[in-house]
């Protein structure tokens, strides 16, 4: 074997090794970028039946993450945004896990801040039935307008605004009626109360799937609903997106972002979400708090 042909296999295998360190640096960076960074998104919505505008600060799926000592980052975070009202949109906790210290210090320090409104995800619901505690005191106690199948209607830096929240599917009322779980009637039943007002009608409702993928925006006169749960597809591919969610399967895309309906007069806003539920560890996705700034028509 030539000298030189020895040297060009050498160079082949030093560009190769550091080709991989390159890409074992990466993903170790982006790893560690997605359990510990934060990153704010912010959206900005024209609504009619506002006068005067509003800014809204969305959280979802904490699942009991820290960012900072007692989640200092993360308040601070928020604090900055200087928002009219604060949207937590479930599984703030992370079943089966007991500890329940990180929810309610992150509600008591951001209630602190603005009004605070909370809707159960998944987690909240699996905790209650497997613990027996009753979640929506213990929120309440820490200074949260717990939404569960239910709404306020409130002013927020005096605009008229009506506030709801749910947890499960909000079926289009044609295919929720076809079924016989009564769960989903309910949610019907709730909704069809929900639209009845002439007040902005802002929805946190933590399962996204009926809003982003099967027609619930288009069914239902909600202007803005807010959720979460499907954790941007928890990894994030380059050029492809989000792995899986639940209810979507493989690759299914609509994972994060906005989405309207046909008529553009609703709109879902979906966070990619904070935390991290299962043993795959979040790729590629920084944890996101969003900001929707709401703006009358003729601003």
């Amino acid at each position: 074997m030539t000298q030189a042909h020895t040297g060009t296999k050498r160079r082949i295998l030093i560009g190769v090794l550091s080709a991989l360190l390159l890409i074992a640096g990466l993903s170790a960076r982006s790893l560690w970028r997605s359990a510990h960074d934060l990153c704010v998104t912010q959206y900005t919505l024209t609504e009619d039946t506002l006068t005067a505008p509003l800014r809204i600060v969305q959280l979802t799926d904490l699942h009991n993450s820290v960012f900072g000592e007692d989640n200092e980052r993360l308040i601070e975070t928020v604090r900055a945004q200087q928002p009219d009202a604060i949207f937590l949109t479930g599984d703030m906790v992370n079943y089966p896990d007991a500890d329940l210290s990180i929810a309610v210090h992150a509600v008591e320090q951001l209630s602190g801040i603005a009004p605070v409104y909370l809707s159960y995800g998944n987690h909240e619901s699996e905790y209650e039935a497997a613990y027996g505690t009753d979640l929506q005191e213990v929120f309440s106690q820490a200074g949260a307008q717990v939404l569960d199948l239910t709404y306020t209607d409130t002013e927020l830096s005096g605009q008229r605004v009506r506030i709801g929240g749910g947890y499960g599917y909000g079926l289009p009322e044609s295919d929720a009626e076809r079924e016989e779980r009564e769960e989903w009637k309910q949610e019907s039943r709730f909704l069809r109360e929900f639209e009845r007002t002439e007040r902005c009608k802002l929805l946190l409702w933590h399962m996204p799937v009926s809003w982003s993928c099967y027609g619930s925006l288009d069914c239902w006169d909600a202007d803005v609903v807010f959720s979460g749960h499907v954790h941007g597809g928890q990894v994030i591919l380059p050029l492809i997106g989000g792995l899986y969610a639940p209810d979507q399967g493989w690759f299914p895309g609509r994972l994060w972002g906005l989405f309207r309906s046909k008529d553009g007069a609703h709109t879902l806003v979906l966070s990619r979400g904070l935390g991290n539920s299962n043993h795959l560890p979040r790729f590629n996705n920084v944890p996101e708090v969003v900001t929707v700034d709401l703006q009358p028509a003729d601003s």
